[in-house]
């Protein structure tokens, strides 16, 4: 069951009124119904189901109430998404940070609508040596704040349940990247952050496993990719310089926005791994 990012809390009565373009999200896309019951996500992170009580299609309002408790929908599936009680007992208790060196805009957009999927909670556009000035241009115009990149992140989030709330940074020079990423790690302990850049040439390159198995208390943890063009030999060492470490996957040649998306699940996934052990 997809959910639905509300930004009011509901009255105290556990009702919650949905008008104006949420309205038309909720009856167009989500194509609810009087009876329905979605997952609804709280402005203090909270997942509550809640029932659909009442249509007004003239009016354009619907009106949802707050289950008494977490139940099973009408066809007998469980309701999904992880609440803001459980985030500490998932992978999503690390703050995970994607630096995204800039490709053409609609590679751009969904590499954000990807990450935002994965549950990534920073992602910092870089203005490369080979990104191209029109990408770059064209991100710094978007930005972080605009309609379009919120539009974006709000779908994926409601999409994917996701209980992370994505922020997408103004675009940054691989030396400001560089210093953002020492500046975040700069009050942890080693064992408790790591960042690796995604590197096509294997020489100086560690395995991703090794880079985080010394992280037993891993709060903070990034993953670098190139755009169309990689990343330059100089922007690498600097990165290195401010504690990324090169890892490269013995794979197909991968685009950049397949190699976000196959970065951040690998990350991910090893980190995970190791917080079972």
């Amino acid at each position: 069951m997809r959910q639905y990012i509300s930004a009011e809390q509901p009255d105290k009565k556990g009702l919650l009124s949905v008008t104006g373009k949420d309205f038309r999200y909720l009856r167009r896309s989500l194509r609810i119904k009087s009876g329905d019951m979605i997952d609804v996500r709280l402005p203090d992170g909270d997942l509550v189901p809640m029932t659909v009580c009442h249509i007004d299609d003239t009016s354009g309002v619907v009106v949802m109430q707050v289950c008494a408790s977490p139940a099973h929908a009408a066809d007998g599936t469980v309701t999904r998404g992880v609440s803001a009680g459980e985030v500490e007992r998932t992978a999503f208790s690390v703050e995970y940070t994607l630096f995204q060196f800039i490709a053409k805009p609609q590679k751009m957009e969904l590499i954000i609508r990807q990450a935002v999927e994965c549950g990534i909670r920073n992602i910092v556009p870089v203005a490369g040596t080979y990104s191209q000035k029109g990408s770059i241009k064209a991100m710094q115009e978007k930005a972080a704040g605009t309609e379009r990149i919120r539009r974006i992140i709000r779908e994926a989030r409601e999409q994917s349940g996701s209980p992370v709330a994505t922020t997408v940074f103004e675009p940054v020079s691989a030396e400001e990247a560089a210093v953002l990423w020492k500046i975040e790690c700069s009050t942890l302990a080693p064992e408790e952050f790591a960042g690796v850049v995604l590197s096509e040439r294997s020489d100086l390159c560690e395995p991703l496993g090794n880079v985080v198995a010394s992280c037993t208390r891993m709060k903070k943890a990034a993953v670098a990719v190139g755009c169309e063009g990689g990343i330059s030999p100089e922007e690498v060492e600097l990165l290195r310089d401010s504690g990324f470490v090169p890892v490269h996957f013995a794979c197909n040649i991968l685009r950049c926005e397949t190699a976000a998306l196959y970065g951040i699940a690998a990350l991910q996934s090893a980190v995970f791994a190791l917080q079972k052990l």
